[in-house]
């Protein structure tokens, strides 16, 4: 694997690996064998691929690479993953080398209700050969870190009027092998005392990717394939809190979410099938 980048592009050339490809199987819980060389990847699998490695002396205090190369810094210590569009345009072939090419989109400035915020919006384009066959664009919100004792915004309430809601729990070790095998370094995820001390969090944080992974799954079978997933995170959840993956249909395609225990909305999705 290697990596290029410069002030808003960045582009790293990867394989996608079989043994990755079972080890998110495996992390997943799914049954049966996982998917071999020459299968189509599953739908937002690509997570365990294209690492940003970066030594530890080019990470920040958080455990992600630092600010300032490809994701710039904007004054604001406290960075997390907000949400994101994917169009799935065709296959991933498991065993092919494959191209992500990123780009900055957008940079947005704003002052919420708890202080100075930024908003930055990238871009991916991951490609087999010269064919694209996905495209993402993620969004990461900025701020400054938590004031002691202030209050704390009160989340949205979740829909209801759900088809199907089934029940989960995110625990240590799943959030520790989905950190593992995406290289995500985010200390939020395994380190619970920075959770509580710099973080203010009450316990480890279940990844955003990882719950949008559960409705990409949900939407995947129960559409019978996917054209283009939105989602956007609304309010954390934490290890060991139970929660419910949701949907109902809306339109030619479905509307998604995730529901946490006192009620609150947690992530909240749209997706699509493709035309047939």
């Amino acid at each position: 694997m290697s990596r290029t980048a410069n002030m808003t592009r960045q582009t790293i050339h990867d394989r996608i690996d079989p043994m990755r490809v079972a080890a998110m199987h495996a992390t997943l819980g799914r049954d049966g064998p996982p998917p071999a060389t020459g299968d189509a990847l599953p739908p937002f699998w690509h997570w365990a691929g294209f690492w940003d490695c970066q030594p530890p002396d080019r990470l920040g205090r958080d455990g992600h690479p630092a600010l300032g190369g490809f994701l710039p810094d904007l004054g604001l210590p406290r960075r997390m993953w907000a949400g994101g569009r994917l169009r799935f345009l065709g296959p991933l072939r498991i065993g092919e080398a494959a191209t992500r090419a990123s780009r900055i989109l957008k940079i947005a400035e704003k002052t919420g209700r708890s202080g100075p915020l930024a908003f930055v919006t990238v871009e991916h384009r991951i490609m087999q050969g010269d064919r694209v066959a996905l495209t993402e664009e993620q969004d990461l919100v900025y701020r400054e870190d938590p004031v002691p004792g202030a209050p704390q915004p009160q989340p949205a309430a979740a829909p209801t009027d759900e088809v199907q809601a089934t029940r989960h729990k995110g625990d240590p070790v799943t959030l520790f092998r989905y950190s593992a095998l995406t290289f995500n370094g985010h200390r939020i995820h395994y380190d619970r005392d920075y959770c509580r001390d710099v973080e203010g969090y009450p316990g480890l944080v279940v990844h955003g990717p990882l719950l949008a992974q559960m409705l990409v799954d949900r939407a995947d079978a129960t559409l019978g394939g996917l054209a283009s997933f939105a989602f956007r995170a609304m309010a954390p959840v934490f290890d060991g809190e139970p929660f419910e993956v949701c949907h109902r249909p809306e339109g030619d395609g479905l509307a998604l979410w995730i529901r946490g225990a006192d009620g609150r909305l947690a992530m909240q999705a749209t997706a699509n099938q493709p035309f047939r």
